[in-house]
């Protein structure tokens, strides 16, 4: 595998992975829309973990969801996918730092160090999978709201956290495939074959000089 290759995907999936650590705590998931109103006092934006307000004066309130169990199920499962993201990301760069050709921490089997390597890609890429399907959900339940006429509560729009949980997915995903698809897994170091000269062999003991010059003479003489 191109070393250069290994050094890039790693690079893909630790950004991914700390742009996964911004995207969690980000308060911007979704933002109240103005579209429809004359008047707009305050501003309301959420998370997976807290809902805030911010009025006229610039003064924010904060209060996190007194319940897990009162929360929609989309929120929860997104919450358990992001936490989920950012645990694969951690193993997996663990893996392909030790399984990558400049580490020295699994010594110099090429071939234990490519599966080591293709694990981290796996994993790098269940971060990627988990942060944009958490992300996407979030963001279709946003949607369905904004545009449904007959919805009585709060519009909201997408806010950044979405679009930095997006981008952390797609750089997750592309290192991950990278590390995946480029590296060998299950191959085995070639073997030298010994090497077997073609035709015949034959053994004995090489005539002396004076046997040699013996029938040497015989035959010149039939």
């Amino acid at each position: 595998m191109d070393p250069i290759l290994e050094v890039v995907s790693l690079l893909l999936g630790f950004i991914g992975l700390v742009m996964v650590g911004i995207a969690i705590p980000n308060r911007y998931w979704k933002v109240s829309t103005d579209d429809g109103n004359v008047i707009t006092t305050s501003t309301i934006y959420e998370n997976l973990w807290m809902s805030c307000a911010t009025d006229s004066t610039g003064v924010h309130n904060c209060r996190e969801f007194p319940s897990l169990l009162a929360l929609n199920g989309y929120i929860q499962a997104s919450r358990a996918l992001m936490i989920s993201a950012v645990i694969f990301g951690f193993i997996g760069l663990v893996a392909t730092l030790v399984g990558v050709q400049c580490s020295k921490a699994a010594g110099e089997d090429m071939v234990l160090k490519g599966r080591i390597t293709g694990v981290g890609g796996v994993l790098f890429f269940l971060q990627g999978l988990c942060t944009m399907i958490s992300v996407s959900w979030y963001a279709f339940n946003i949607t369905q709201d904004f545009f449904d006429p007959f919805y009585p509560g709060i519009k909201y729009e997408i806010g950044e956290g979405l679009y930095i949980g997006w981008f952390s997915a797609v750089l997750a995903l592309t290192g991950g495939s990278c590390l995946t698809c480029a590296c060998k897994l299950g191959t085995s170091e070639k073997q030298p074959y010994p090497y077997q000269p073609r035709g015949r062999v034959y053994s004995g003991v090489a005539p002396s000089q004076s046997q040699a010059a013996t029938s040497y003479g015989q035959n010149a003489y039939v």
